[in-house]
């Protein structure tokens, strides 16, 4: 009975772990404000709503304000996306969940550094779990 409750967690463990995806990267460089990111570049504002394609990104909600962590840097021809966290008493249940979202649908409105890190981006910035 043990080894059959055991081999059923360790099928529950592994089913758990694969579950994970590792998506199409959208852009090869990264503007931070610091080496891992963490740090706050600015706050924005979202001029309209945004409802997530897929884990990669963030649902923002039109008059969200929203922490920008990172500028990803487009090739050509691409679009150009932010990363970031929303902040909103009316939406806690995003609040802390960091995410893409196009540059177009916020405005920043405060600036907290000029001092940033170009950097490259890694497969764990678009990492899906």
């Amino acid at each position: 009975m043990s080894c059959a409750l055991v081999s059923l967690l360790f099928w529950g463990l592994l089913h758990q772990t694969t579950m994970a995806v590792l998506m199409d990267k959208l852009a090869e460089r990264k503007i931070c404000g610091d080496a891992e990111c963490s740090y706050v570049l600015s706050m924005a504002t979202a001029l309209d709503d945004f409802i997530a394609p897929d884990c990669r990104f963030i649902n923002i909600k039109k008059g969200q304000m929203v922490y920008v962590y990172s500028k990803l840097l487009p090739a050509d021809g691409t679009g150009v996306f932010w990363s970031g966290s929303v902040y909103s008493e009316r939406y806690v249940d995003q609040m802390g969940r960091t995410g893409y979202f196009p540059a177009t649908v916020v405005k920043e409105t405060q600036k907290f550094t000029d001092k940033t890190i170009r950097m490259r981006t890694t497969d764990m910035d678009f990492y899906c779990d």
